[in-house]
């Protein structure tokens, strides 16, 4: 056997070049390495050594490609950056819109499992819509809002911004719409308190950081904090829906109700991008929430 091994090693080492000899060494070079290194740990620590040092050559390697991206990052046009910004501003202001009714119905849960014919809870849809003005008269809170007959705007629909009802629809017109906010001393709205139920009118006194629940007698539990929900009650305004904080109650001798002041959850002086809700009640109108 080792004769006929040693014909064809000769003849390589004979009539080869020198350039085929020295790849010959290698490749037995390599294989002896190899087998070495599958084996025994010897080479490990060297291993180790070696792949610090490819560390840099990774790295320039890597380079172009970082170098592309930043060039992306850096050269994004001003339009493009804006109109990504709107719409995430909207996507965030819709879905703040959907999670307000979650302590609502966290605390309603109980009294619902013991009906057993309880009414299910209405769903609804909404457009997103922008202030475009307000009303140079500091008595009278409105808003003008870039939504009209065209988009589905009807008169009393109701309105909110990101933490709360912001009003409703007071009237329209083709492409825009005009809104009366809680705030507004014509308005009232009924509400009831989150912790216990109870229910209540708040009415605006033209202050768009405060509110007053009337006709509140001295022997009804309500306490500084408590949150004041939408009641649902009159049809106009979804059940359920933030309207403000008690910050303060106090009573006057003699008189028969408590004065009781609420701040509003919803920004009222503030907000730009609103939300018009659409419900079932409305005829079964439905919108795309990301138009």
């Amino acid at each position: 056997c080792l004769s006929c091994w040693s014909a064809p090693i000769k003849r390589v080492f004979v009539n080869s070049s020198s350039a085929v000899r020295k790849t010959f060494f290698a490749l037995l070079l390599a294989l002896l390495l190899m087998t070495v290194d599958n084996y025994t740990s010897v080479f490990d620590s060297t291993k180790s050594d070696i792949s610090q040092l490819f560390i840099p050559l990774q790295l320039l390697a890597n380079f172009p490609y970082q170098m592309k991206e930043w060039v992306g990052m850096n050269t994004t046009s001003r339009t493009k950056l804006e109109q990504k910004n709107v719409s995430l501003e909207k996507e965030r202001l819709i879905l703040l819109g959907q999670l307000q009714r979650s302590a609502e119905l966290a605390a309603e849960n109980l009294r619902l499992r013991q009906l057993l014919n309880a009414t299910e809870l209405l769903m609804q849809s909404v457009l997103v819509t922008e202030v475009i003005g307000v009303s140079p008269n500091p008595v009278n809170h409105t808003v003008t809002v870039d939504r009209g007959t065209n988009d589905g705007v009807y008169i009393g629909q109701p309105v909110l911004d990101a933490d709360g009802l912001m009003g409703q629809v007071v009237e329209v017109y083709e492409n825009y719409s005009k809104v009366l906010l809680i705030t507004d001393i014509n308005h009232a709205l009924p509400v009831q308190v989150l912790r216990n139920g109870l229910r209540s009118i708040v009415e605006g006194i033209s202050d768009f950081n405060l509110m007053a629940l009337r006709f509140v007698s001295p022997t009804v539990d309500i306490v500084e904090g408590d949150k004041l929900v939408s009641s649902g009650l009159g049809g106009r305004f979804p059940m359920g829906y933030p309207v403000g904080t008690v910050s303060s109650i106090s009573q006057k001798p003699g008189e028969k109700f408590m004065e009781i002041k609420v701040i509003p959850s919803a920004k009222l002086d503030r907000s730009r991008h609103l939300l018009l809700v659409f419900t079932i009640k409305d005829g079964d109108v439905t919108r795309d929430i990301n138009e």
